[in-house]
């Protein structure tokens, strides 16, 4: 079981980290970088972006790597349990819960419906940008606070 703990945990590890990074990325640079649009794109032009980079971002490799991050959470706590190893284990569930309710749940809850209006054509640029920012970079700390909790997790266990 420890070699499948240690696989599990380094795979939660790194998927964490993946999407911290995407979240991380988009509100630090993308966002800005489109809300920066001059003329004669402007909100129009990054709106259409915008649209573009949510219709693109459906792929497998996003999709695995989002909805994979809870689940390797879950199943290195599962393999940490099963090895007698509870605190880690405790760490490795809890990142699994901060993970789902700070990006899959936020996203579900808020982001995609922001996203699937601007593609709509129901909601302007302005009044989406800095709204899907906030809610993106609480993804993004969610994210990273997984990945803090699994290295905690890796370095009691070891």
């Amino acid at each position: 079981m420890s070699v499948l703990a240690a696989v599990s945990s380094v795979l939660a590890l790194v998927l964490n980290g993946l999407m911290a990074g995407v979240f991380f990325a988009f509100s630090t640079s993308v966002m800005p970088g489109l809300d920066a649009l001059g003329e004669p794109a402007g909100p129009e032009g990054a709106a259409a972006a915008m649209r573009s980079m949510n219709r693109k971002i459906l792929n497998p490799g996003f999709l695995s790597t989002f909805m994979l991050a809870p689940v390797a959470s879950l199943l290195a706590g599962v393999f940490l349990l099963i090895g007698g190893d509870g605190g880690p284990a405790v760490l490795a569930f809890a990142a699994a819960v901060v993970y789902f309710l700070g990006s899959i749940a936020v996203t579900a809850a808020i982001n995609v419906p922001m996203n699937n209006a601007l593609e709509a054509g129901e909601l302007a640029w302005q009044a989406y940008a800095p709204r899907w920012t906030r809610w993106n970079t609480l993804r993004g700390w969610a994210s990273a606070l997984a990945v803090a909790l699994l290295g905690v997790a890796l370095y009691v266990w070891v």
